[in-house]
């Protein structure tokens, strides 16, 4: 083929702006469609979006409440693995039917002590737990805020505990909650070992946010983002989350099918493996890697992505979730396509899912809510939050996310700095 001949004979690759959706005849009114979908083989959301893994956008806050509203967050990995760990630990304990990972302390623990635990997790009540987890009583923020920092938390606690069983269903952990005037209620095995633990708060919650998007344990659902090359944070990771998220720019590569691997061996989440662009990229991952539960799409398409411009390689979002989408239909694939970047308003949403995305995956649109990490700023008059691409020096200055674009050796900046107008709470 000749170099002419490569011009004449190129695909158009559409963007969102070049597209309209023509109009025509429907039953239904807006109110009535039901946009529940798949974003994994095994996971689906009430509402078809998702905030990218990115360290502007989303952290626990953002991913707890687009999870209580029936969406989806993705942990950016743009920090040490503990602290990622940490960030997953959050969501998943921000309501529970049953609190399975229960933050305890020692009696032998001082007030001093206490403090510090009630700070480090935000959580105003605890188990008090000998070496062997057997419940010993209950200390709460009551308990101790007037009391002397160095005595031990034997001479402040509640002894005498009502507990649960792991019989206890919700209906009588409330009637039990209700009686006895209290908020939290440990469940315990018959040896008397600490199990887990019900809150009145997290069954208010419950309650609260009927959308929500939860677990088998009435835990809200949690994703998050890694490398394929680090093994170690996945299976950390793994412990929390619902969906786990395989975080490069480029993923039709070698290393990374063979890394991807391995995670899946090891890993109990559904893995999303992305970014692709091309049907190709979609062939080569549904004949070569089995276990893939979800395809993320779109290369150097985000608005402050620059890896198009800068390297000149590419594939629009729009046109690589028809081509991903195409693959997977070709094939009788059972895998998720997610539309990643470049989407900025509802209407793009919709040409996504119109060539074959089973939702959408933004961080301008999230980037500007309270809940992103991003600073808030006013200039001139207006409110602003901060927002920078991945690729972009900011982002690169931690080095947790080098390998997205390549190895570090890779210098080059593919992303912008800049700011997103504030646009307040997700809801």
């Amino acid at each position: 083929m000749g170099f002419r001949s490569k011009f004449e004979n190129a695909e158009k690759a559409l963007t969102f702006n070049d597209v309209l959706l023509l109009p025509g005849w429907t039953t239904l009114e807006p109110n009535e469609a039901d946009v529940m979908t798949n974003i994994t083989k095994n996971v689906k959301i009430n509402i078809p979006l998702i905030a990218s893994p990115m360290d502007t956008v989303t952290e626990a806050e953002m991913a707890i409440a687009l999870a209580r509203e029936g969406a989806l967050g993705v942990l950016h990995r743009n920090c040490s693995t503990k602290e990622e760990v940490e960030m997953a630990r959050r969501v998943k304990r921000a309501e529970a039917v049953i609190i399975r990972d229960v933050v305890t302390v020692s009696p032998d623990s001082t007030v001093e002590d206490l403090l510090k635990q009630m700070e480090e997790h935000n959580i105003k009540g605890f188990p008090v737990v000998d070496d062997e987890s057997k419940l010993q009583g209950i200390v709460t923020w009551r308990d101790v805020r007037l009391a002397e920092h160095d005595l031990k938390i034997r001479d402040v606690m509640t002894e005498e505990v009502i507990t649960g069983t792991e019989d206890t269903d919700l209906e009588q952990a409330m009637k039990i909650l209700h009686d006895h005037r209290i908020e939290k209620l440990p469940i315990v095995d018959k040896d008397g070992r600490v199990q887990g633990l019900i809150t009145m708060k997290d069954i208010t919650l419950k309650g609260k946010f009927q959308e929500a998007v939860r677990d088998e344990e009435g835990r809200l659902l949690c994703a998050a983002a890694t490398s394929p090359f680090d093994l170690p944070r996945a299976k950390a990771l793994d412990k929390y989350v619902d969906v786990m998220v395989l975080d490069v720019s480029h993923f039709h590569n070698k290393n990374c099918f063979e890394a991807t691997k391995e995670i899946i061996k090891n890993v109990e989440a559904d893995v999303i493996v992305g970014n692709i662009g091309t049907y190709q990229a979609a062939e080569d991952i549904i004949t070569q890697l089995d276990g893939v539960a979800g395809l993320r799409v779109g290369i150097g398409s985000g608005s402050i992505c620059s890896t198009s411009v800068v390297t000149r390689a590419g594939a629009p979002t729009m046109y690589a979730t028809s081509q991903v989408a195409d693959a997977v239909k070709t094939y009788g694939a059972d895998i998720p396509v997610i539309a990643d970047g470049g989407m900025r308003n509802p209407g793009d949403v919709a040409v996504a899912m119109a060539v074959g995305a089973s939702a959408a995956m933004m961080g301008n649109v999230f980037a500007g809510c309270s809940e992103s990490p991003g600073r808030l700023v006013a200039m001139e008059g207006r409110y602003y939050k901060e927002y920078y691409g991945m690729g972009s020096a900011k982002a690169r200055e931690k080095r947790f996310v080098m390998d997205r674009y390549s190895k570090p050796s890779k210098s080059i900046n593919e992303g912008v700095e800049g700011w997103v107008p504030y646009r307040g709470p997700v809801k």
